[in-house]
């Protein structure tokens, strides 16, 4: 199987995956070689291929488009609406990769340039009715169509917005989403967490840290807008996509590694420390065009999560621009104050140790909970 990869508008190459040796494969265009302004998807795959083994090139490659899918409930609605094995990183892709985060469209050949663009209105009062009735129906599932091509756990989905309080879902390569729309989650116990979130970015903003913008709506469900930093909307009105990769992608992990203990708190694991982790996320902006400004962010975003209590900042709670000038940190999301939440049996340890501390009160370990708010959240 073989899809096209653009970059927005601009043809960068060609995925495939050989089902038969399950060996996947990543190939830049010649036209996009070729331009003075090319740049490479992640470090782990760069423009001038490195000597290394063809299996060592399929991990990566798998695991950079893998971490474009969502996670959890999402996945799996994706797989049983479009009858596709949620093993199938192309088969997903093909089906809901022409709207993913940063600027990537993954599409089925000759599919890159469809002809129709459309906005498909999303009244108040349907998407009310849709956040209530969340338990039958998939929040992503619109119109018997996957609306959501956003890696994460919360119910989101993906709008253009075309006035203030006015959405609608977005078809066509000009009409990309510009928002994400996220309701309370369906678990009782983490009713509020919207407003959590609302106040730690205006929080996080007032601090001087560059965010993604919010605004808390009320329909009268509260739902939380933020504005997609990954969209630009040009003068003419169209989106363009800008090239985003989350901490994962920049770090070649799958993400199940988006935590720095993969295999969790427990006892008997707690020492296996093979999956992301600040030191990891520092070193690797060596690759930015301004190595100390950007390493300076990302430790004010690091200081941030330590004075809000948020436990879960994970590599994947964690973005990077990319270009021509290497990898800058993105505006920071998905910012909560964990502390409400200590009493649910949650996982109550940093994603990613600080030093190397992981318990947030004296510095060690207290206890193996049973999941982290990402996981509901």
């Amino acid at each position: 199987m073989r899809l096209e990869v653009w970059m927005d508008n601009a043809f960068m190459g060609w995925l495939a995956h050989d089902i038969h040796a399950n060996q996947y494969a990543f190939e830049y265009s010649s036209d996009w070689l070729n331009r003075t302004d090319a740049f490479a998807l992640c470090p782990s795959l760069p423009l001038i291929p490195i000597a290394h083994s063809t299996e060592a090139h399929s991990r990566a490659v798998r695991t950079f488009f893998e971490n474009l899918l969502p996670e959890g409930q999402a996945l799996d609605d994706v797989s049983i609406l479009c009858a596709v094995s949620k093993t199938s990183v192309l088969g997903l892709l093909a089906v809901i990769g022409g709207e993913s985060a940063g600027a990537l469209r993954i599409v089925p050949p000759d599919q890159a340039q469809p002809t129709v663009s459309s906005l498909r209105p999303v009244p108040w009062e349907e998407l009310s009715e849709r956040i209530q009735k969340r338990r039958e129906q998939a929040f992503s599932i619109w119109d018997k169509k996957v609306r959501l091509s956003i890696a994460g756990y919360q119910d989101k989905l993906a709008v253009h917005e075309t006035a203030p309080g006015e959405w609608a879902l977005a078809d066509g390569p000009a009409l990309a989403s510009t928002h994400i729309l996220k309701p309370d989650p369906l678990n009782p116990q983490l009713a509020g967490l919207t407003s959590n979130e609302f106040y730690c970015m205006r929080l996080a903003q007032a601090a001087g840290l560059a965010v993604a913008p919010v605004i808390l709506w009320h329909i009268p469900e509260p739902v939380l807008l933020i504005e997609r930093f990954d969209r630009l909307r040009l003068h003419t009105g169209t989106i363009q996509r800008q090239p985003v990769i989350d901490g994962c992608q920049a770090l070649g992990l799958a993400v199940a590694a988006k935590y720095e203990r993969p295999h969790g708190d427990g006892r008997d694991v707690r020492e296996y420390r093979a999956g992301a982790s600040l030191p990891k996320l520092f070193e690797v902006l060596k690759c930015s065009a301004r190595p100390a400004l950007e390493r300076l962010a990302l430790l004010r975003w690091v200081i941030f999560q330590v004075l809000i209590s948020n436990t879960d900042a994970h590599a994947k709670n964690l973005s990077f621009k990319t270009g021509p000038g290497g990898l800058s940190l993105a505006p920071a999301y998905d910012l909560v104050c964990a502390h409400p939440y200590a009493d649910l049996n949650l996982a109550d340890t940093y994603a990613m140790a600080i030093g190397d501390a992981f318990d947030p009160v004296r510095g060690k370990p207290r206890r193996s909970g049973r999941g982290r708010i990402a996981r509901t959240a």
